[in-house]
């Protein structure tokens, strides 16, 4: 059936291509509204004392927003950036459109899940049909050899099991007809992204890491640069634990995090990049990695609020005796730990850190200071670019001892990870500044 009106909400999908709802809705109606909302929350101090949104995040978000806004513009279309209540908002612009179709994608999200319910329900208040689809995934539901209820909460074991079926999924193009934007719509009332989000978010920052700039534009020229430009896929699994630089590794998971790249898009990359230049087991390795971050979005449908919960899905009581003090150091990178401390100011410069530096500083934010592991994931959700929220927590969870790790508690021991991953120090020279440059690095 064709409807008249639609409005399409973007969330964690700012791209065109391989985009289910939106793809489902361009064929669906014949002019769209296309809505972001920035929410208030994101910018407030939760329980743990972080925003969920910090400035490298926002840098990124308005970035991403930006670039999102002139894809659409080239296709007759734009963004509309609405900041406050999604209900409140979305409940406005159906009394002043009068629509007939809303889509948006499910997201792993407990938050997400619970506005998701929530629009379900003002949709059938004011008699708007609901496009509801699964948001784009690395694995084809129809390919899933288990239901997600029944997910096994072991990587290994979900690993196996996936890669035994066709399990890859071929991405969506972007949509041959996008429906114009409304002719009769203020779209002056929409909100400046600077002025929502408090700062000037379009300038880059100076430092090494400069190159992570939002938007599927600069998603996918990454993409391109990392396998078919430089050849450095072909020895990800031998630089990827390196602490420092831009070309150790792939650098999406910004992108992917925002959305503004699907994974899907970049499994079919590397399977071109595999038959045109080499499959090899670092080509493989990242295909690997993206089977985790698919495995930690899973456990996020299956586990809903208990991807939170101070005893995580293994509901084993952690031991821990926090201090506000030892929490504060931490976050500065004032530990007394040369790695972690180096690590610390490095995320708080960048918004980014190595993936082996999250897990020495969540090690020893567990083990060697004692401290409540949900305050570290809470921080790391306010600093990191690439923050996704199953990863975060269920990493976060898997180093605490209360996640998906059949081992419990892993700990690292620090002089020796500095040893193979340091031995010169010269990332711990690099970071571990003096106390004036440190004030300006870190926030």
């Amino acid at each position: 059936m064709q409807f008249s009106t639609g409005i399409f909400l973007f969330r964690h999908d700012l791209r065109l291509t391989d985009n289910f709802a939106f793809q489902r809705l361009s064929e669906r109606c014949e002019r769209m509204l296309c809505v972001y909302v920035i929410q208030d929350d994101w910018l407030a101090p939760n329980r743990y004392g972080c925003q969920s949104l910090g400035t490298h995040r926002q840098r990124f978000l308005a970035q991403s927003l930006h670039d999102l806004n002139l894809r659409l513009q080239q296709e007759a279309q734009c963004l509309l950036v609405k900041k406050g209540d999604v209900l409140s908002i979305l409940g406005e612009l159906f009394t002043a459109t009068k629509p007939d179709i809303i889509a948006l994608n499910q997201h792993c999200g407990w938050n997400e899940q619970v506005t998701e319910k929530k629009i379900t329900q003002l949709c059938v208040t004011h008699q708007v049909e609901l496009i509801l689809s699964h948001e784009a995934s690395l694995i084809d539901p129809q390919q899933m050899p288990f239901k997600v209820q029944e997910l096994p909460d072991v990587f290994s074991l979900f690993r196996r099991k996936v890669e035994k079926s066709n399990y890859l999924r071929s991405p969506l193009p972007i949509p041959s007809a996008i429906p114009p934007k409304l002719l009769d719509f203020d779209y002056a009332s929409g909100v400046d992204l600077s002025i929502a989000l408090g700062v000037d978010q379009l300038l880059a920052p100076s430092h090494s890491l400069a190159r992570f700039i939002g938007g599927e534009t600069c998603a996918m020229r990454q993409l391109d640069f990392y396998l078919f430009d430089s050849d450095l896929i072909a020895n990800y699994k031998h630089t990827r634990n390196q602490m420092d630089g831009w070309e150790f590794s792939s650098k999406l998971s910004a992108w992917l995090a925002n959305g503004c790249i699907s994974p899907a898009t970049v499994s079919s990359k590397i399977a071109q990049y595999e038959q045109s230049v080499v499959a090899n087991e670092s080509t493989y390795w990242l295909i690997f990695e993206l089977l985790w971050r698919e495995f930690f979005h899973l456990q996020a449908f299956k586990q809903g609020k208990k991807l939170f919960s101070l005893r995580g899905i293994q509901n084993n009581q952690p031991s821990f005796v926090h201090d506000q003090q030892r929490f504060r150091q931490w976050c500065d990178g004032k530990t007394g730990y040369p790695i972690v401390d180096a690590s610390m100011r490095q995320l708080n410069a960048t918004g980014f850190m190595s993936n082996r530096g999250r897990q020495l500083v969540a090690s020893c934010f567990v083990h060697e200071l004692n401290l409540q592991w949900r305050y570290g994931a809470a921080y790391f959700e306010q600093q990191l670019i690439d923050y996704d929220v199953a990863s975060n927590w269920g990493n976060w969870q898997y180093l605490a001892g209360v996640g998906s790790d059949p081992r419990g508690h892993r700990q690292f021991n620090l002089a020796k990870q500095t040893e193979i991953y340091d031995p010169n120090q010269d990332f711990i020279k690099q970071w571990l500044v003096s106390d004036t440059d440190d004030n300006e690095q870190c926030n």
